[in-house]
Order: structure tokens, then sequence, then C-alpha cells
């Protein structure tokens, strides 16, 4: 049985197991070395459930993915309705569509979250984020070239941008 919930801080081990992962299989993210939940016990304490939020989801009583959103550039009132997602899935778990169903599951909790607009931040040779991304009609909004260094691999990031219907409406009748 599965199901898509709040992440509990009995929950913030697998989290961070799920991340190491992606760590050692390099590319994913632009970490080289693993993490320790003591490393990240206050990323985890800026997650409030009612604006950023932790989602998991649990496959089985486990905790096979979660996806997080973010504060962006935190203290800075102009870009309150912004935030950053990230999302990871165990390796054993992937090409499951927990990717996808974490995604539907965050993107329909924006408005009640305050948030309008939405960015990842990926590496360019993550195929897999860019075509989970591009499927819920996220849209390239940048590129950084050759920016990351992976012991000689370089690849760059890209920026991509949501932004609920709401607002792309009233920009659009405003001319922006």
């Amino acid at each position: 049985m599965s199901k898509i919930r709040l992440a509990q801080i009995e929950d913030w081990d697998r989290v961070i197991e799920i991340y190491n992962q992606a760590v050692r299989y390099g590319l994913q993210t632009a970490d080289m070395e693993e993490v320790y939940v003591s490393d990240k016990t206050e990323w985890f304490q800026e997650h409030d459930d009612a604006q950023y939020p932790i989602f998991v989801y649990e496959l089985d009583n486990d905790v096979v993915g979660w996806l997080s959103i973010s504060p962006y550039r935190k203290g800075r009132e102009a870009l309150r309705f912004t935030a950053e997602v990230s999302y990871y899935i165990d390796g054993n778990y992937q090409k499951m569509g927990i990717g996808s169903q974490l995604m539907k599951y965050a993107l329909n909790r924006l408005p009640q979250l305050g948030i309008k607009s939405l960015f990842a931040i990926l590496l360019d040779v993550n195929i897999g984020s860019i075509k989970l991304l591009e499927k819920f009609g996220f849209k390239k909004w940048g590129h950084l070239p050759n920016i990351a260094d992976f012991n000689g691999k370089v690849c760059g990031q890209y920026y991509y941008g949501y932004q609920i219907e709401e607002l792309k409406q009233s920009g659009d009748k405003n001319g922006r």
C-alpha cells in the first residue's frame, strides 16, 4: 500500500539515505560527498508544513521517495511567493511513477502553500529530471553552462520554472 504524507522527524534518516544514493550515483546532485542528518538539521527545520513542506512517498511502510518545497532567498520579501522544489527516489523504486505522483501532489498544493512560482535547479545531464519537469509544464528558465566539475566530468545546471495558472493569466492581462 502506498501513500504520500508529510515527512516526520522519524523520516529524516531515510530522506538522507535516499539523497546519499543520488550522491553515490553521481550527476544527480552537485554534492560529491555524502551528508548526514546532523549536516541537514537546519534544512529540515526550515521546512514547516504550512509553507515549505517535505512530502514522502511511503510504500508498504517504507519511505521510498521524497519531495521538498524550500524557501528561495529567505528574508527577501519580494520573493516570498517563490520556492524551490527538489525530489529524490530510492534507486530500487525509480521509473515506477513515484516522482510523478510526488510532483502532482506538490503542484496541487501550491495555492494552499501561498506559492505562485516554483523552480528546480538540476544538472543538465539529468535527463530523467528534465523529462519529469517538462511533463508537468515546467519551462527552461535558464542555463549555467559548464559550472559543475565532477573530477573532470563537466556539466552545467538548468533552472526550470513553473507558475500557477492564476499568476500566468494575471501576467498576460498586464502585458507581461
